[in-house]
């Protein structure tokens, strides 16, 4: 069945054909000439509904936080009966298999121009699952969570960038080279950093 020729199919077309572009040739295959091409419209359709590249981008870019979401949503739900310490390793299994299986979008989504620029608020969009992790690891590291979150903003960000280190250096290979370790193992010994050794 055809899709209808509206202002939002179009759009949602465009999007889509990007989303699929650099889930195959990654973020730097992306123009608005080729996801014309991709969607089978004129190349200039795109402007008519992205004025930028950057705003295009950033379109993709919301779709790749909106599957994010829902994966560790899923994560989150299979161990909603466990303690945070349970969740948030789920959690961090689910963000380093995002990164690992969708690596195009995973590098897209946090390019800082994107992020910057506040087209489709970005950063408000992803704001919610780092919500949810500082209030993982504040309860992971038994504290009273009616206590300001200052402190476990900061921690939480600093357990992020480690999973962040953790996607890239393993993307290239780097991380096993240097470890020896498989990428679980690596995740474990970061937990244990930032929560303190897991209770027996």
């Amino acid at each position: 069945m055809s899709e209808p020729n509206t202002e939002a199919g179009l759009r949602e077309r465009l999007v889509r054909a990007g989303v699929e572009l650099v889930a195959r040739e990654g973020a730097r295959g992306v123009s608005l000439r080729e996801i014309a091409r991709q969607a089978g419209v004129s190349h200039g359709a795109p402007r008519r509904y992205f004025p930028t590249h950057l705003s295009l981008l950033s379109a993709i870019a919301r779709e790749g936080f909106g599957q994010l979401a829902a994966e560790a949503g899923r994560a989150l739900a299979e161990r909603e009966a466990e303690g945070p310490r349970a969740q948030l390793t789920a959690l961090a299994r689910a963000y380093l298999a995002f990164a690992r299986d969708h690596r195009g979008m995973y590098e897209l989504m946090f390019r800082h121009d994107l992020l910057e620029s506040g087209v489709l608020g970005l950063r408000e969009t992803s704001l919610p699952l780092f919500d949810v992790l500082v209030d993982l690891v504040a309860r992971a590291r038994r504290e009273d969570t009616e206590a300001p979150k200052e402190g476990h903003r900061a921690q939480a960000g600093a357990l992020w960038a480690a999973l962040h280190g953790i996607a890239q250096l393993g993307a290239w290979r780097s991380l096993q080279l240097a470890t020896g370790a498989e990428a679980d193992d690596v995740l474990r010994a970061t937990l244990d950093a930032h929560l303190g050794p897991e209770a027996a």
